[in-house]
């Protein structure tokens, strides 16, 4: 995998030395100006298709790193402490939104009915249950989500597919006590600040968002050398920027970030916890994207 990794980011280096003498052959023909950064448009275009390939694959065309049907002991494993205990604390009016859940198969182990075995009755409270939203981009509904929603009734779980979170308006959504995204658009968008602005958008006050973002510098500072990098931020000047030190940077939230050093890619587990309407995110402008499962991306703060 490294030396694929490391062929992978040579091709880069000398695409980027191709793209400067392009344009130093291009002004000496007297072609008029053109900048590294207009040449590469069109490949972040390409890559940005790429993914959405991956997007749509069905039955073996789908990657094994590409999971849709994680279960809710997944989450309580993957996502940041206190997860379990916010989700179990949530009664029946209130909302929990799942972003990039495939074929709903959290939500279904929550909202299974009491005395079944399911594994998510841990982090369900004994008494009555938040509806629930699945977000997918793509459509992954099951037989069993269909039965199991005509079951519950009067809208305790919904599934809404074929749209990106940032292409729903906030009175088709409404407003949620708890969003999670496990390996979902925090990990695949393409614009990080649109995609947390929207996040925070939906959040009641109170509410926190619980996600993970793997392959990243940790904001413990505990990498292990030889770390090959999914998602990379840069401040203004080019000079890296940890994506906790990023987001809280954010206005009117309160971040947490669990280092996780010890698993495969270095991972950041994150809550944060919208504390007043004004929210603010630092705007960050893609730089560099690569399709994948998850995608290398790399991102750079505007000034």
């Amino acid at each position: 995998m490294r030396s694929v990794k490391s062929s992978v980011q040579g091709w880069k280096a000398a695409a980027a030395c191709l793209a400067v003498v392009i344009v130093i052959v291009v002004q000496a023909l007297g072609l008029g100006a053109v900048w590294p950064q207009e040449l590469a448009e069109p490949r972040l275009d390409e890559e940005i298709a790429e993914q959405e390939k991956i997007f749509q694959r069905r039955g073996a065309d789908v990657p094994s790193g590409y999971i849709t049907n994680r279960g809710l002991s997944g989450y309580a494993e993957l996502l940041p402490s206190g997860f379990c205990d916010a989700l179990g604390r949530l009664g029946s009016s209130d909302r929990w939104l799942d972003i990039g859940a495939g074929a709903g198969q959290a939500i279904l182990d929550y909202s299974a009915p009491e005395g079944d075995a399911s594994p998510g009755e841990k982090c369900a409270a004994p008494g009555g249950k938040a509806r629930a939203v699945a977000m997918s981009i793509e459509d992954r509904q099951t037989d069993k989500w269909r039965q199991q929603a005509a079951s519950l009734g009067d809208d305790r779980i919904r599934y809404l597919s074929g749209k990106r979170l940032r292409q729903y308006s906030g009175e088709e959504l409404g407003k949620f006590q708890i969003i999670t995204d496990v390996f979902g658009g925090f990990t695949y968008t393409e614009d990080l600040s649109q995609f947390v602005e929207k996040v925070l958008s939906l959040l009641e006050f109170g509410g926190g968002f619980y996600t993970l973002v793997p392959g990243v510098h940790l904001e413990d500072g505990k990498d292990k050398l030889g770390v090959l990098y999914l998602t990379e931020l840069e401040n203004a000047t080019g000079r890296p920027e940890k994506v906790c030190s990023w987001l809280k940077k954010t206005s009117c939230v309160q971040v947490t970030c669990e280092s996780k050093s010890d698993w495969k890619r270095p991972t950041e587990l994150i809550n944060i916890r919208k504390v007043c309407s004004d929210t603010s995110v630092p705007r960050m402008k893609l730089v560099e994207y690569e399709a994948g499962y998850p995608p290398d991306r790399r991102f750079q703060l505007e000034k």
